[in-house]
């Protein structure tokens, strides 16, 4: 039986910081960690689209909906990021981000697409996190928001030490139009549609 448009369901989250994207263990090395499903009773066949690994946080869309879920991982969708880097960012490193650096991924060298990034002028009003930060008696920090339209693993992590500076916290903000607003760590919001 096909399932029409309308049968889909489809949610926003704030994944917390510690969880898998993902709903129950797929082998013996995840019993201890944590996943999706302790947040909510979603229904059957429900995806993640896209991934937060487990020591990033923020905006995570659901969906009963393959074809939704495609379409948002197309290089179509913009996934806007703020980063907590180690050190205070330099203007060089901003432009490197923009231009585009090489990371490793699947034991090869990637050059990243161009994107935006930009300097955060004061520090964002996020959720606290459940696991401390150092903080700034260990040296200064800054923030920046990189807006990609792709999606590697672990990809601005990556790029932020490419440039000289570890990504310390990973929060996504934004995909496509809808934004994280002012959710909390593990709210979860069922949408009539996504994009």
């Amino acid at each position: 039986m096909e399932i029409s448009k309308s049968d889909h369901r489809h949610f926003i989250i704030y994944k917390p910081y510690g969880y898998l994207s993902q709903f129950k263990s797929l082998d013996s090395k995840q019993q201890s960690k944590k996943f999706l499903g302790l947040l909510h009773d979603f229904p059957e066949g429900i995806m993640a689209i896209g991934r937060l690994d487990e020591k990033s946080e923020g905006l995570l869309l659901l969906t009963t909906d393959g074809k939704m879920s495609d379409f948002v991982n197309s290089q179509k969708v913009e996934k806007e990021y703020y980063a907590q880097v180690d050190g205070d960012i330099s203007d060089e490193a901003i432009n490197l981000l923009k231009a585009g650096v090489e990371i490793g991924f699947d034991g090869k060298k990637y050059q990243t697409r161009p994107c935006k990034a930009f300097r955060l002028n004061k520090i964002p009003d996020l959720p606290k996190r459940s696991q401390k930060i150092r903080d700034d008696r260990h040296g200064p920090t800054s923030w920046v928001s990189i807006t990609l339209n792709e999606g590697k693993f672990r990809q601005v992590r990556k790029m932020t030490s490419a440039v000289g500076f570890p990504t310390l916290r990973l929060v996504r903000v934004r995909v496509g139009t809808i934004i994280i607003n002012s959710m909390k760590t593990g709210e979860v919001i069922e949408v009539d549609q996504l994009l």
